[in-house]
């Protein structure tokens, strides 16, 4: 089965979405999964993993609702406060429902780098395992050996680092992203997402830009680490659904059709529980 392994819905009158502003105005409006289906049915894509866009425990709730209705939504990655003293009750009673798989805090807006390992959040997060949770790091290059120190911290979490931790390709810069990532790979228990990318290519949103990146994700990862996402529809500030999936297919032609499946599917599938 393929898998979309990391999108995106949302609804602008649920007013939470604090990111939204001029930046992205493009796309602020609704999307739910009606907008996505024609783009999945082309793709030949069966789910897909939708992922918080808010910081609230409200979206997540609303995602799961999503997931109720919509057969396509495979899991949902969500968001608790992790310094709210009830977050572990919050964190089980997510876990309840079926498809609820995992939460992303939303690290990038973070200005403390250092945030995530503070002994009260990783307290919280070791308790994802036992509960059959997974953490979605959303993070940018800066954060690569803290992500690391969490991995070494907590071996038994899965890590998915989203975006490949966003380099910046647009200036062509890949160090010392690139080692960092290689250095990260070294814990069995981080993957990494191809998604994103076109959103930090700058101009040039070809294959051959980001070329290099992916290559570097494959020689890290490998390709049974590594999962497909479209990050839909912050993906349409940059192109569309269907250019992502052709330049996506394009940076992964060289592999075999078992590496393929892996990118395209099963990782995310073995990752997510899926």
């Amino acid at each position: 089965m393929r898998i979309d392994a990391h999108q995106h819905y949302w609804k602008i009158a649920r007013g939470d979405y604090d990111w939204m502003g001029p930046a992205v105005a493009p796309i602020i409006r609704d999307y739910l999964p009606a907008d996505l289906q024609p783009h999945l049915k082309a793709a030949g894509i069966g789910k897909t993993v939708v992922v918080q866009a808010a910081a609230t425990v409200a979206e997540t709730e609303f995602m799961l609702e999503l997931a109720e209705q919509e057969a396509s939504i495979g899991g949902v990655v969500g968001w608790i406060d992790l310094d709210a003293p009830d977050a572990l009750a919050v964190l089980k009673r997510l876990a309840g429902h079926q498809k609820f798989r995992g939460i992303r805090p939303m690290l990038q807006d973070i200005d403390d780098t250092f945030f995530i390992l503070a002994e009260h959040r990783i307290a919280v997060l070791a308790a994802l395992p036992s509960l059959g949770l997974a953490f979605d790091a959303l993070v940018q290059p800066r954060h690569l050996p803290i992500v690391a120190a969490l991995a070494d911290r907590l071996p038994e979490l899965q890590i998915v680092v989203d975006h490949g931790a966003k380099p910046f390709i647009a200036k062509g810069i890949t160090e010392p992203w690139a080692s960092d990532m290689a250095a990260l790979a070294q814990r069995p228990n981080v993957f990494a997402k191809i998604s994103g990318l076109l959103i930090e290519a700058g101009e040039d949103r070809s294959a051959t830009a980001l070329k290099p990146y992916v290559e570097t994700l494959l020689s890290a990862f490998g390709p049974e680490r590594l999962m497909f996402g479209s990050d839909w529809p912050v993906l349409e500030l940059a192109a569309s659904y269907d250019d992502w999936w052709r330049i996506a297919n394009e940076l992964t032609a060289g592999l075999n059709a078992a590496e393929r499946d892996a990118i395209f599917g099963g990782t995310a599938a073995r990752f997510y529980r899926l």
